[in-house]
């Protein structure tokens, strides 16, 4: 009893150093010496079956075909996905239920988890742990995806057409000194303790304390980011409103715009560029962004002229991308707990490449729901431009001719 003990502090005390074929080899040279009854005391004081040794035993007699492997080839358990070929046929069908099985499985509806996934393969008699699955669906090609915004939505056959139009029309404008400009209303945001995406640096354990649920304070309102993003310059302007995003809020914008940054920029400016969305505040369907942008030309003696981005095609706006984005990532992680707040990060924005940003509080009011009459409408100098008249339009001055 005693040699069989030492022979188990043996093989404990060898085996962490050995791989898998030292130690059956190593077991079986041992069984040899020890004679008659050696495989199974061997096999107790081990834990390798007899079946093992007596394999190990022939290894010995013989020359391995293949030295540099721990086992032979085929040797080993097999994989689930080789030995139940089934499995793999039912994992997809539960991945893709409308076009591998059922398409009113319970799954289409649900996140498929690889523990919800295991436990329906148990549920149709295969059985498979939620890591199997998940090198299952490695091996079928499946990877973690998260939603991808590139739909656009039905495209206008004249989409790129028209890109081409602004993009020439901007290049002239900029060559011969006049100012162009891209404008457009960021998301609104709520003004509170509430939370912001992202983080940012702070002191450790001290983290930014914030509302557990986003409910609007009606006392507070929201803010309202309009802003104007100056191509030739790269500068940026935000009027930051309180009250409602309007067309009158929208001119109201460019008006202080130019009053605080353009005029000084562009002191001999007899035009003015203005690249908006198809829709929103600035719309091409809006009389009343037209008789605004009338009004403010009287006031300036500037021609204004406007080339909408065709629709579904907002993203394009060379505002959200080359200032909005930057904003977003200036305040992120930030409450907004004022409209101040919002104005100064705004204000506070620059970029290695020499964005600027001014911005401003805006408390004006600006009603909804504001009528423009067909007489009102005869009185704007509006001129279509040959190429899609309804998107790129110029506005004279009344007090000039067109």
């Amino acid at each position: 009893m005693d040699t069989d003990q030492a022979l188990k502090r043996k093989f404990a005390s060898l085996f962490p150093c050995l791989d898998e074929r030292q130690r059956r080899l190593f077991a079986a040279a041992e069984a040899r010496s020890l004679g008659y009854g050696g495989i199974s005391r061997v096999s107790r004081a081990s834990g390798l079956s007899r079946v093992t040794i007596q394999g190990a035993l022939k290894e010995l007699d013989s020359p391995p075909p293949h030295p540099e492997r721990v086992r032979r080839p085929g040797g080993g358990r097999k994989k689930l996905r080789d030995s139940s070929p089934r499995l793999l046929n039912a994992l997809e069908e539960l991945i893709v239920p409308e076009t591998r099985g059922d398409p009113m499985s319970p799954l289409r509806w649900t996140c498929k988890s690889t523990r919800q996934l295991s436990e329906s393969l148990e549920k149709r008699g295969l059985a498979a742990s939620y890591h199997v699955v998940g090198q299952m669906l490695h091996h079928l090609g499946y990877s973690l995806q998260a939603t991808a915004k590139t739909l656009e939505g039905k495209q206008h056959p004249d989409r790129d057409a028209q890109f081409r139009y602004i993009n020439t029309t901007g290049g002239r404008y900029i060559a011969e000194g006049q100012p162009v400009i891209s404008v457009d209303t960021k998301k609104k945001e709520l003004v509170g303790r509430y939370a912001n995406g992202g983080q940012e640096w702070q002191p450790a354990g001290q983290p930014e304390l914030v509302n557990v649920h986003d409910f609007r304070d009606p006392r507070v309102g929201k803010a309202i980011p309009y802003g104007v993003y100056d191509v030739g310059w790269d500068l940026g302007w935000v009027n930051v409103g309180c009250d409602h995003d309007t067309a009158t809020f929208a001119v109201e914008s460019i008006r202080q715009w130019w009053q605080s940054m353009g005029e000084e920029l562009y002191p001999d400016a007899s035009r003015l560029l203005i690249c908006a969305d198809g829709g929103g505040s600035n719309g091409y369907r809006l009389r009343l962004w037209k008789v605004e942008l009338q009004r403010w030309a009287d006031e300036t003696g500037l021609e204004v002229t406007v080339c909408h981005l065709p629709p579904g095609t907002s993203k394009w706006n060379k505002i959200e991308h080359r200032l909005f984005s930057h904003i977003t990532m200036n305040w992120r992680g930030r409450p907004l707990i004022s409209h101040q707040v919002v104005v100064e990060l705004i204000a506070a924005t620059r970029t290695a490449t020499g964005l600027e940003v001014e911005a401003r509080l805006d408390l004006g009011s600006y009603p909804t729901r504001v009528k423009v009459s067909k007489e009102q409408m005869k009185q704007v100098r509006l001129k279509p431009h040959e190429f899609h008249g309804e998107w790129n339009y110029t506005i004279a001055p009344r007090s000039s001719k067109l």
